[in-house]
Formats: structure tokens, sequence, C-alpha cells
């Protein structure tokens, strides 16, 4: 590779490490702990569960348990109202002082067996509530979820560029080569090197899962105003109804079930909030695969009426967001695949640490007269 190009690539793979190493180092951070937070919950003693009771067991009408909901929160509209995807036993019924809410809620549990309430934690506070939002928008709302999409795609390029790197630098080491008998700054080189290349294939999948979750929002945004035009056509004359004239929920996931059998409500949006229209209720239904219960089809529901309007099929682009958004936290294999995840959390925050350390120890440019190993020594120094 020739030296200008080399150049190129140094310079490249130097200044786009440098500036989202911090942030990186952050969201590394904040998300160890929300890979379990499940398990911490319980340690916490946040996590609330249902009652153990036979399989069988008839579900309660969801009017019923909206009922207990509005009865915990009196005055307060509901939002979402969503299921664990492997726990059917109790609902989550968010609620909030605005429809088009975005950030807090208040949520009640409620059994989904006998519509009695189970507990309503604050998820608004504590431990999980900061590291959940530090690693989803910085506090910010959008416009910081949009900036951390930005540090992600600098992580790309990083990754990417670090890897054109690599391959010169190796040329000279057997793979895996750490110089023990040479400076300290030069073992956290060979370091470096070692573990950003290992774990290369997993920081480039949770980089790029990590941009497209914070698109959620304008995705979600976008398919309203296109997809869901010709359905909202036809109530360009109306108001939309009021969350007390509202229809039977539980007539309308009837009817959401009817339209897409064989598959399961996950999550209903209300008439009004982001992820619906202002005259339906968005109910997703997801397949009972291990693939298709990470997709959802979205059903509409006449909010007045409780009557299926049509099933909305996403486009790719939602489709993407859907399956990124559980990869990212590898909360699709169980415990194993936590551990993994943890395991290459940590290694991450090494190779982003090492970095940093090596430019803070050497800020002087190295010639690349060096060879290519010192080009991309220079480059993180």
């Amino acid at each position: 590779m020739k030296t200008a190009t080399l150049r190129y690539w140094a310079w490249l793979h130097k200044w786009s490490s440098l500036v989202c190493t911090v942030f990186m180092l952050l969201l590394c951070l904040t998300g160890l702990p929300l890979i379990f937070h499940h398990e911490i919950g319980h340690l916490l003693g946040t996590e609330v569960e249902a009652p153990q009771m036979p399989a069988d067991t008839p579900r309660a009408s969801i009017d019923k348990v909206l009922e207990t909901a509005k009865a915990r929160f009196p005055g307060k509209p509901v939002l979402y109202l969503s299921q664990e995807p492997d726990d059917d036993t109790f609902w989550y019924v968010s609620l909030a002082d605005k429809l088009n809410e975005t950030e807090r809620f208040d949520v009640a549990l409620v059994d989904a067996r006998t519509a009695r309430l189970l507990g309503a934690p604050d998820f608004n506070q504590g431990f999980m509530f900061w590291m959940t939002r530090l690693h989803i928008d910085l506090f910010a709302g959008v416009p910081g979820m949009l900036f951390l999409g930005f540090m992600g795609l600098l992580l790309v390029l990083a990754l990417v560029s670090g890897v054109v790197l690599y391959a010169p630098f190796m040329r000279k080491l057997e793979f895996g080569t750490v110089r023990s008998g040479r400076s300290a700054r030069v073992r956290w080189l060979d370091l470096h090197n070692v573990l950003g290349i290992v774990t290369l294939g997993w920081a480039l999948v949770v980089g790029l899962t990590g941009v497209v979750n914070t698109l959620s929002v304008p995705l979600v945004g976008y398919w309203q105003s296109t997809h869901l035009a010709p359905w909202l056509a036809q109530y360009k004359d109306g108001k939309p109804p009021s969350p007390d004239a509202l229809a039977s929920l539980e007539l309308a996931a009837k009817a959401a079930q009817a339209a897409e059998p064989g598959m399961t409500i996950s999550f209903v949006a209300f008439p009004g909030t982001i992820s619906s229209t202002p005259h339906h209720y968005a109910i997703y239904m997801r397949g009972n695969t291990p693939l298709t219960s990470r997709l959802y089809q979205p059903v509409l529901a006449d909010a007045l009426t409780g009557k299926v309007v049509g099933s909305v099929p996403p486009p790719w682009y939602l489709n993407t967001l859907y399956m990124s958004q559980p990869l990212h936290f590898g909360d699709y294999g169980g415990m194993p695949m936590k551990i993994l995840w943890a395991l290459l959390d940590l290694i991450t925050i090494v190779v982003l640490g090492s970095g940093l350390y090596l430019w803070l120890r050497k800020p002087r440019a190295v010639a690349l007269a060096a060879g290519a190993g010192r080009v991309h020594k220079g480059a993180l120094s």
C-alpha cells in the first residue's frame, strides 16, 4: 500500500477514534448492566413477577387490565400496553400526562389472568434508569439519540480504517503476538491490535445496530407519514377521539388476532401516541418462531368502533429496526448469550481504553518511513 494512502487511513483512524472514544466508553460501561437488567432488577427488588398458576388459566379481559391501571394512576391516559416476549402472565400498562410523551411514564404491572395490580415500580429513578437514559440519549431526548448515532458511525469508520492499517502491520508479526520484551507502550499497542481484531465482528454488529436504534423515532415518524397515509386520509375532516370515548380494546385485540391467526399480541399503541395514529389502536402482532417473534405486524383498529381496518406490512427499515433492538443487547439467546455479550463488552472497554492511553502517552506523529506497523502505531498516538 502506498505511503500516501496509508497516511490517509492513519489520519482517518486517528480522528474517528479520538472523537468517539469517550462516548463509546460511556456506552460500553452503561450497556454492561443493561445486558443483565432483569437479573439486576431481581437483586434490587424492582422486578415484579406474577404468581404461579396453571398454564391454561383463563386470561382476564384487557379492558379490566386497563381499568386496574387507570385506578392506580387516575386521570392519566393509557399510552401503551405490552408484554415480555417470554412471559405472558402480566401486562405492562404505560400511562403519562400527555399522549405524545416519549421519555417519562408511569407503569402499572397487572396480572394477565386476574387483572390484579402486581405493582407500580418507578422506572424514572434509580441505578437502571440512569444507565438506560445515559445509554439511549444522554438525557437529551431525540437530539441525544441522533448524536450517539453519529458517534456510532464514527466507531464503524474507526473499525474499518483500523482493519486497513492492521493488514500491513501483521506482515511482520504472527497473529496474536504481544511483544512482552518491549516498552509498556509497545505491549499495549500489540494488545490493542489483537483484542481489536478479535472483537471486530461483534463491535461492528453492536455499533451498526446501535446506530439503527438511535433512528427509531424518525423512522417511526416517517412510517406514520407515508405508509399510514391511506388510513389517515379518511379521517381528514374528523377530530381525534377523546381517551374516554375509545372502543373496547378487548374487542379490538380479538379482531386483530382473527386478522392475523397464528400471531400473538406483543404491544398496543393507543391513539395519538408516537407508534400509532390519532384515530387507531396500533396492535403489534408477533410470530411464534425464534425469528418472527422479533418481527412485528402492525394491525390498525378504528379507535371508536374497535373494528380492524387494515394490516400494515412493515417496510424494510422497520424490520431492520425490530431486528436491531434484541441483537444490540444480546437478549435473544438466554444467559449464555448475555455472558458472551458481557465478555465482549469488557474486552471492547480494554480496546477503547488502550487506544486512548496510546494517544495520551505519545502525542507526536510517527514517521511513515518506519513501516506499516509504525504507521498504525502513529495513528493511535
